[in-house]
C-alpha cells in the first residue's frame, strides 16, 4: 500500500483572493479557478497542492492547529518579501528562535525558517 500526499486544505472566507495570494507568494499556479474551491500547485501536474475551501459563515477564528514551515535560500530576503506581498509578522510565544512567525492575509500562521536545513 502507498500513500501519496495530495494537497493542505484550507478553509477561507475569500478562496480566490487568499489563494492568488499563495500563488503569487509561492510562485505556483492556479489550477481550479472556482470560488467554491480553488486550488493551486507547484506547477500543473505537480503535487502537493494548496486547495482552497469555502469556510463556513458561521466559522469562528481560533488558534492554528496546522500551519506551514518553509525554509528559503535567504530569511531575510523572504521574509521581507512576504511583509511587502501582506503577511504579517505575530508572536504567538515563540521566544528567540532562528524563524519568523507570520500570518497570511486572513490569519493563517506560518514560519519562515532560517538557517540550513
Amino acid at each position: 500500500m502507498t500513500l501519496q500526499w495530495e494537497q493542505v486544505v484550507v478553509e477561507a472566507a475569500d478562496t480566490v483572493g487568499l489563494g492568488r495570494w499563495w500563488a503569487e507568494a509561492l510562485g505556483w499556479v492556479v489550477v481550479e479557478d472556482d470560488p467554491q474551491v480553488f486550488e493551486i500547485r507547484p506547477s500543473p501536474e505537480e503535487t502537493p497542492g494548496l486547495l482552497f475551501l469555502q469556510a463556513p459563515q458561521d466559522a469562528t477564528r481560533s488558534k492554528n492547529r496546522l500551519h506551514l514551515d518553509f525554509r528559503p535560500d535567504d530569511q531575510a530576503a523572504e521574509v521581507e518579501r512576504l511583509l511587502t506581498h501582506g503577511a504579517t509578522r505575530i508572536d504567538i510565544g515563540q521566544g528567540d528562535v532562528p524563524w519568523v512567525v507570520l500570518s497570511d492575509p486572513e490569519g493563517n500562521e506560518f514560519c519562515i525558517l532560517g538557517g540550513p536545513h
